[in-house]
């Protein structure tokens, strides 16, 4: 074997229950020392630290203030921009450096505090934790919203993913329905797995059926059935090279290696994406990862696919030819929605399982999904070393489609969403349409007669009627 094949060789994950919790930086460094000992691996000898995005906190040197904590001098440093692609862009890019002989091993990082954060919140005490950033900086997306969407208040991923969503035209009982049976069998692995935020299985119909304790969140959706970002967890992973492994008498079978990853990018734009239903760039990022490790999806022995909202998994078992109900199961640890989804970090804990999993020999699947369903990765892991890397960029780009940012008369609706208050009440729909000489536009549906009808009946498809006070298009039928 090459000895600059790199390989995984350390892991670790945190879940804290009891809040107030740990600041992230206490965190970082809690699973940072476990994922070293079990690569047996000194903080001294670390080539790079790296740290996927937290929105719990902004610190002022986050990659240095761990490195003085661990007594590490890494001479490559890198924290992540938001998406939940981050991790597995970290991981690849460290992978691809040890590959190339520019260093020998890496520690890639994630933690998130934001349910000690929502705790202090309801005490009404101020979040005070070490060596803020001073001034804080800019938040770590890699561009804005479109200020089109901005208008119309369509941001939040609840809405976007639940647009996306009704974009596939499933029937409105036969969606809910669906959407139920395939979670329960993700809460059943969250039951068991003790590192997740969520450990109680539930029934399909106690998924999906809205109430006090499951209202809805951005209708079709119902709070069960989304990701929880609002976790205190952390988890690190440490690489090193084949080399290194053998210096430090790793065994064999605790090594574990990247045998392809992809990464490629749909629109940045919901509105823009040429189609609301699918992704060709889920499809491109799955099949080149598996070319790119000589294998097929036959050939996994577990998978994880990444489960922020129904929408995506959906997407992604499209774009993979893959049964949702497929024997082997879509998660290992229990998904977002109940092993816990902590802002940017997730496929940092879908790794560290599947890494467990596949020493005891085998291959398996994790995939990451970043912003509005905008950024893909799939990464083939396996106990057998093979396979090609690749070099991170992006294997798909998307040619947008127009968006108009104001608008009246006749167009079609091509997905769209009822955002609820805390309450559980309607506030306003909130609709991606599709106009007849093309380009897309957003619109509000204000009138309550309107947004009852909305839920009740799949809507896309439906010629609507706009008008517009130049910002914002209300929409009527």
């Amino acid at each position: 074997m090459d000895p600059r094949t790199p390989c995984l060789v350390g892991a670790a994950q945190l879940t804290v229950r009891d809040q107030p919790g740990p600041e992230p930086l206490s965190l970082w460094e809690t699973v940072a020392r476990q994922a070293l000992a079990e690569a047996r691996l000194s903080a001294a000898r670390l080539d790079s630290v790296q740290i996927v995005y937290t929105d719990s906190w902004q610190y002022d040197d986050p990659i240095g203030r761990l490195a003085e904590r661990l007594g590490a001098a890494p001479r490559h440093r890198t924290y992540s921009r938001v998406g939940g692609t981050a991790p597995q862009q970290l991981i690849g890019a460290a992978a691809g450096r040890i590959a190339a002989g520019q260093m020998e091993s890496a520690l890639v990082v994630g933690a998130e505090a934001l349910a000690t954060r929502r705790a202090l919140r309801r005490a009404g005490e101020r979040v005070a934790w070490s060596h803020p950033a001073d001034p804080k900086p800019p938040y770590g997306w890699e561009r804005e919203p479109d200020p089109a969407a901005l208008a119309h208040e369509l941001f939040l991923p609840v809405h976007t993913y639940a647009i996306m969503e009704t974009a596939l035209r499933l029937g409105i009982a036969e969606e809910r329905a669906s959407r139920g049976e395939l979670f329960a069998p993700f809460t059943e692995v969250a039951a068991v797995n003790p590192h997740a935020w969520h450990r109680t299985a539930h029934t399909p119909s106690e998924l999906v059926t809205p109430g006090p304790g499951n209202r809805f969140v951005g209708w079709p959706y119902t709070k069960k059935t989304v990701a929880v970002m609002e976790v205190d967890q952390a988890a690190a992973l440490a690489l090193v090279s084949s080399g290194l492994a053998d210096r430090l008498g790793i065994p064999l079978d605790r090594r574990i290696y990247l045998r392809g990853w992809a990464y490629a990018e749909d629109t940045w734009e919901v509105a823009a994406r040429p189609s609301l239903g699918s992704s060709a760039a889920l499809d491109v990022a799955a099949s080149t990862a598996f070319e790119r490790a000589g294998l097929g999806l036959d050939d996994m022995a577990a998978m994880d696919i990444y489960s922020c909202f129904a929408v995506a998994v959906r997407m992604a078992c499209d774009a993979l030819g893959l049964d949702p109900l497929d024997r082997r199961g879509l998660t290992v640890t229990g998904g977002l929605p109940y092993a816990g989804g902590p802002a940017s970090g997730y496929v940092l804990h879908s790794t560290a399982t599947m890494a467990g999993l596949l020493r005891d020999g085998g291959h398996g699947l994790v995939s990451g999904v970043g912003m509005h369903l905008t950024k893909h990765t799939c990464a083939v892991w396996s106990s057998e070393p093979g396979g090609t890397l690749g070099d991170g960029r992006s294997v798909h780009t998307a040619e947008p489609v127009p968006i108009v940012s104001s608008c009246a008369g006749r167009a079609t609706v091509a997905g769209y969403t009822v955002a609820h208050e805390r309450d559980g009440s309607p506030s306003k729909g909130l609709l991606v349409l599709d106009l007849p000489e093309g380009g897309r536009t957003h619109a509000w549906v204000l009138r309550p007669e309107l947004m009852a009808d909305a839920m009740e009946r799949q809507l896309v498809g439906e010629r609507v009627t706009l008008t517009t006070d130049g910002k914002v298009n209300v929409a009527v039928w």
